[in-house]
């Protein structure tokens, strides 16, 4: 049986311990990283402590990312951007030794995440759940910058994936994940300005703290986007690292209302990624294929730090059982999986 969290309160007890565990619709914890215990020299504990906001944003033709990050012994700050039609990415990233320059918010509710140079600026600002990002990045592809101001929308009705697990002896997972937020603004990419409204085009967050294991594996997949009729809809899955025993991540979110999903099971080829994989949950409530288009590899090996990722892009088909027993049907909905290894 999931555990459900229902009362405000902090993320750690004073000797490190989680002091809750499970789920919520609604962001309900203190992310109070100041009591994370777990060697006893106190200056080595950030360097293993992880934080990222990582956002994105689907519109019909293109998928666009922005990333600001500090894992301990780094930062990353990175973008990119998918385009659906042509079938073609770009990326650019900074690593930058003890996460030089990157400022994280607290919490996943207020508070502004940032990391600028002379070159680069990524901003995140969050009042009130609500989200604004600036983000200028000077000569990002074929000598031309890319350029963004966007809105991103919370009605307090919608809910979100926030879920508190342990990784062994006083490591944790803390982590939200939003789908389908209503976005507007503007972004600019190889000369071309793309207008951004929220009957097109909706925000995705995973905010991310923790202590993981040095050696982690870790399967997500996501989707924001629309159905036929045109509702909004989110998938979140995900399993790997973790004791997932009071809570798993996997949940789909229909007009801003989480529908949550137990135990599911991924079927892919690890040697050939561009195979359509399958999620199916042991109750059937969701049955999904997934068809990728698209491998955005991402590698980073700097010794003690190590991360291999594939991130597939693709099309979601097949249907979904909400809670009240009404079956939506999926049909070419574009979102990504992802297999990840890491020693960090």
């Amino acid at each position: 049986m999931e555990k459900f969290i229902s009362q405000p309160g902090l993320l750690l007890r004073p000797n490190g311990e989680l002091a809750v565990r499970g789920w919520s619709p609604q962001p309900m914890l203190d992310s109070n990283l100041e009591y994370v215990n777990f060697y006893k020299l106190k200056f080595l504990q950030p360097l293993r402590m992880k934080r990222w906001d990582y956002y994105g944003l689907t519109t019909k033709t293109h998928y666009f990312s922005f990333t600001v990050s500090d894992i301990g012994y780094l930062g990353m700050v990175f973008a990119y951007v998918i385009d659906f039609e042509n079938k073609v990415m770009h990326e650019e990233t900074l690593a930058l030794p003890f996460a030089a320059g990157v400022k994280i918010a607290r919490n996943s509710t207020e508070g502004v995440t940032e990391y600028q140079n002379k070159n680069v600026k990524l901003r995140f600002t969050t009042i009130n759940d609500q989200r604004k990002l600036s983000i200028a990045w000077q000569n990002f592809h074929q000598n031309m910058d890319l350029n963004a101001e966007l809105e991103l929308s919370r009605p307090s009705e919608h809910d979100s994936m926030n879920l508190v697990i342990p990784i062994e002896t006083r490591r944790f997972y803390f982590n939200r994940k939003i789908n389908s937020l209503p976005a507007k603004g503007m972004v600019e990419y190889l000369g071309q300005k793309f207008e951004i409204k929220p009957d097109s085009a909706l925000g995705n967050l995973d905010w991310g703290r923790g202590v993981w294991a040095y050696d982690s594996f870790w399967v997500w997949a996501s989707a924001s986007g629309f159905t036929t009729d045109h509702q909004t809809i989110g998938l979140n899955m995900g399993y790997g690292f973790g004791d997932t025993s009071a809570a798993s991540e996997n949940a789909f979110i229909l007009n801003g209302k989480i529908h949550k999903i137990g135990k599911l099971e991924f079927q892919y080829d690890s040697k050939d990624f561009m195979r359509p994989w399958s999620m199916v949950s042991e109750d059937q409530r969701l049955n999904l294929s997934f068809t990728p288009f698209l491998d955005r590899p991402a590698k980073t090996d700097i010794k003690i730090l190590y991360s291999e990722v594939h991130q597939m892009f693709g099309n979601y088909s097949g249907t979904l059982i909400t809670d009240e027993g009404d079956m939506i049907e999926i049909q070419d909905l574009i979102g990504f999986a992802e297999e990840h290894h890491a020693r960090w």
